[in-house]
């Protein structure tokens, strides 16, 4: 676990920094802290957590929120399939293991579940921790968008990306991915493209086969 923690090292300030940044969405649209940091505690989905609230800040209802954020995580079906078999003993054991499984934790540790848990468990605490600065002195951070976090996802992903872009095939179909999600994010609700441009993948990795 260690090298894993040393890996999440260098995210840990920027995990933090969104974690904040979710603190004070969470708070504009009227959830509690608390609950904000409880739902960061046992949800730890920054992209899914942050279009649920972005939801409720605009109006919306708990229904479209929760669909929003299922979508926007139906990517960790794919992701919990390629490591299922790294997890072992009781299914407390597994369930509590698997909830440390994040994009980050995922890309970075490459199968070796001893450096998912490191990376999983460093970044879970600059999230928890981030939350709750953020939705403790929201007032006193202001509006995040004035620290560009809100490109900070999209930069985080494309990092991410480039460690998985070791053969021409793998650029082909994560060109292909990006495309798909690039021509629906004008016309589809929020987590639609994530969904179609993952089943692109699938399918192109599967047809490579």
């Amino acid at each position: 676990m260690r090298r894993g923690v040393r890996l999440a090292a260098p995210l840990f300030p920027a995990a933090a920094a969104l974690g904040a940044s979710f603190g004070v969405l969470a708070r504009t649209a009227h959830i509690d802290a608390v609950a904000a940091v409880v739902m960061s505690a046992t949800t730890f989905a920054g992209s899914s957590q942050v279009a649920a609230a972005s939801v409720l800040a605009g109006g919306g209802g708990i229904a479209a929120a929760v669909a929003a954020a299922l979508l926007l995580n139906a990517r960790y079906a794919p992701i919990g399939i390629s490591v299922a078999q790294s997890f072992r003993g009781s299914a407390a054991r597994r369930f509590a293991q698997a909830q440390l499984v994040v994009d980050e934790s995922w890309a970075l540790s490459r199968g070796d579940l001893p450096v998912l848990l490191g990376v999983g468990a460093t970044l879970w605490v600059a999230w928890v921790g981030g939350t709750a600065l953020g939705a403790v002195a929201g007032q006193a951070i202001g509006d995040t968008s004035a620290f560009g976090l809100d490109g900070a996802f999209a930069a985080l992903f494309v990092a991410l990306l480039a460690t998985q872009l070791g053969s021409r095939s793998r650029v082909r179909v994560a060109l292909l991915g990006g495309a798909i999600a690039a021509l629906l994010i004008p016309l589809a609700p929020p987590g639609v493209p994530i969904v179609a441009a993952t089943a692109a993948v699938l399918a192109g990795r599967g047809r490579r086969r």
